[in-house]
């Protein structure tokens, strides 16, 4: 007897729904992908005990010819593509021709389609136990209607892994987000157990895209979200960011799309990552909504059973044109351009928990505040080496170094003198103009929607550090030669790599030669990363070029530096500012890249309009 035989069909398509059927929200996903291939403009989906009990999708897409009703739930049966070429460049969601032949494996399903002009619909039912599929006429509308009853009826081990009611139509209800937000042109209903979830209908333009988008992310993300849209090289990003102050605490905010699908990428991933890098709490994730539209051909979606990774024929192009169209934006974002709505920044868009006495303490004590000492070595905020302002500051606070001269100016304000009334002149710069200090630590400023507070420390670290990066820029990196050259051994894969991007090395100030078949030899270094682990940087550099095409490890390193630099160059907390360099401060930061965050991505201001000013001393009720 033989030890190799062939599966029959019904095991080989369970086999296969492992993979392609992992829960609920696996047949919902391959429905609506199936559904919108189709052509459909309305998809409605009625669930029941969250997918467990019954699935059912209803599409007004092109339909099923009566012909074609018994090969579509057969395995290996598409209408997607035909030729190996076809599978080069895909343009469909699903090509593979195993969902249903997967689907109808482990369930009850019955399927009714009708295609426009047809004299009647028709129907095809298939039981797991059995896999023939009985065909039937049936009254059915132009579209297709999907039925799933008892999802694993049949393999009572697979039933056993599914979670709670509530847990699996989460799973699903984020499955139809995803799918919403992929086509904006088309209607999607969703019903639980008889109740409503939601109602999309198709938004054709942009503001109605940005209602879609706030039901489905919530308000708080749109009102904190940025639009962007940009072109090159055959290559178009667009979509929507977040400022970096509407930062989350995990990574569930974030949707990617290559070509309409939804997907999962570590090189997406860490390109905006780098792009935020500079402006995001520690810790923190940014959330976002982008598309990236690229030829079909320059793509690979046959990666992964469910289709949720890609390939990129040319990793390394797509990596920088994600990572340098988000970083132009988010480095333009200046105060007069924070939307209106998000001008009071917040770590998250969760609720922020209390900090602790002990952290507040420590944190005061890290930016000097409560500290004699700091006073000592902080820098005269007008000498030449400290803090020198690029604007002067405005004429209502040209001289008021004095109480008498502050009080004079208040009453100026007070008399709404045109050229001096920061809430009513119609050049008022977004941050206004200062009032006060606060414990020689924050900044009040008056501007057309209210009240601004600065924290002038973060502020002033930030343009400081700004300022260091620009100047290193326009001067390059200098680099010295090690005293000892430091040969490492790497791996023959890794040496190749080091010899193929000897420039990457070469731009950024170190110089790394191959030295044999598994060793390259660093014979140059940049002078600031003097005391840094050479052979851990090294070897982190050739991972990233190995993975994701591109680093920034080394850029990262000295911006660490020059970060830590500025911090203790920035005036310290308990200086005490004159009108005027306050002024001079709120200036610089109006023209100053990322101002919105310090260097270690907390905020730098926030706007309390008067509304939420009203509302706390109940005027108007």
């Amino acid at each position: 007897m033989t030890k190799i035989r062939l599966l029959d069909p019904r095991l080989a398509n369970q086999i296969a729904a492992g993979e392609v059927v992992e829960r609920p929200a696996s047949v919902v996903k391959e429905l609506l992908e199936n559904s919108l291939d189709a052509g459909a403009r309305r998809i409605e989906l009625e669930i029941e005990d969250g997918g467990v009990k019954l699935i059912r999708v209803r599409d007004d897409g092109e339909g099923i010819a009566h012909d074609d009703l018994p090969l579509a739930l057969s395995r290996h049966a598409t209408s997607k593509i035909s030729v190996l070429e076809d599978l080069e460049s895909v343009a469909s969601l699903g090509f593979r021709g195993e969902a249903l032949a997967s689907i109808s494996s482990v369930s009850r399903l019955s399927l009714s389609t009708a295609r426009e002009g047809s004299d009647s619909g028709w129907s095809a039912r298939s039981e797991g136990r059995d896999m023939e599929a009985v065909l039937a006429p049936v009254a059915h509308p132009r579209g297709t209607t999907v039925e799933v009853r008892d999802l694993f009826f049949n393999t009572p081990a697979r039933r056993k892994f599914l979670r709670t009611e509530k847990t699996e139509f989460n799973h699903l209800d984020e499955v139809v987000k995803r799918q919403a937000l992929s086509r904006y042109d088309v209607g999607f209903s969703l019903r639980h157990n008889g109740r409503a979830i939601h109602s999309l209908k198709p938004a054709d333009n942009q503001l109605e895209q940005e209602r879609r988008l706030a039901a489905v992310c919530g308000p708080a993300f749109m009102e904190q979200a940025l639009y962007i849209d940009r072109e090159a090289m055959g290559l178009r990003l667009w979509g929507w960011v977040a400022l970096p102050s509407f930062s989350r605490s995990q990574a569930d905010l974030q949707h990617f799309y290559v070509n309409g699908r939804y997907v999962r990428d570590r090189l997406v991933v860490h390109a905006v990552r780098q792009a935020y890098r500079d402006v995001l709490f520690h810790g923190r994730h940014p959330a976002f909504v982008l598309y990236l539209e690229l030829a079909p051909a320059s793509v690979d979606v046959n990666v992964h059973p469910t289709k949720h990774e890609v390939r990129f024929r040319d990793g390394r192009t797509v990596h920088d044109f994600i990572f340098r169209t988000l970083h132009k934006v988010l480095a333009d974002v200046r105060p007069d351009t924070v939307p209106q709505n998000a001008s009071v920044p917040q770590l998250s868009g969760e609720p922020m928990l209390a900090m602790p006495e002990t952290q507040a303490a420590m944190a005061l004590a890290d930016s000097g505040a409560g500290s004699s000492a700091a006073l000592d070595v902080a820098p005269s905020f007008n000498s030449v080496d400290g803090y020198q302002p690029q604007y002067r500051s405005s004429a209502a606070f040209s001289n008021t170094s004095g109480v008498a001269d502050q009080q004079a100016a208040y009453q100026r304000l007070q008399a709404q003198e045109p050229v001096n009334n920061a809430a009513n002149s119609s050049v008022t710069p977004p941050l206004g103009y200062a009032l006060a200090q606060l414990k020689g630590v924050y900044i009040l400023a008056e501007n057309q929607q209210g009240l601004v507070l600065v924290d002038m420390h973060a502020a002033h670290e930030r343009i400081t550090y700004e300022r260091m990066k620009n100047a290193r820029d326009g001067e390059g990196i200098r680099s010295q030669p090690l005293l000892v050259p430091m040969n490492l051994a790497v791996s023959e894969r890794e040496a190749d790599c080091a010899e193929q991007h000897s420039d990457v090395f070469a731009e950024l100030g170190m110089r790394v030669e191959r030295a044999a078949s598994e060793s390259v030899i660093v014979r140059e270094l940049p002078t600031i990363l003097a005391d840094t682990s050479v052979e851990q940087l090294v070897r982190d550099v050739l991972s990233d070029l190995l993975e994701f095409g591109s680093s920034d490890r080394i850029r990262a390193h000295i911006n660490e530096i020059l970060s830590t630099m500025a911090c203790h160059g920035s005036v310290r907390a308990n200086r005490r500012l004159t009108l005027p360099e306050m002024n001079s401060l709120l200036r610089d930061m109006e023209a100053t890249e990322r101002s919105g965050q310090c260097n270690h991505g907390r905020p730098t201001w926030v706007q309390v309009g008067m509304a939420e000013l009203d509302k706390w001393f109940l005027r108007g009720r």
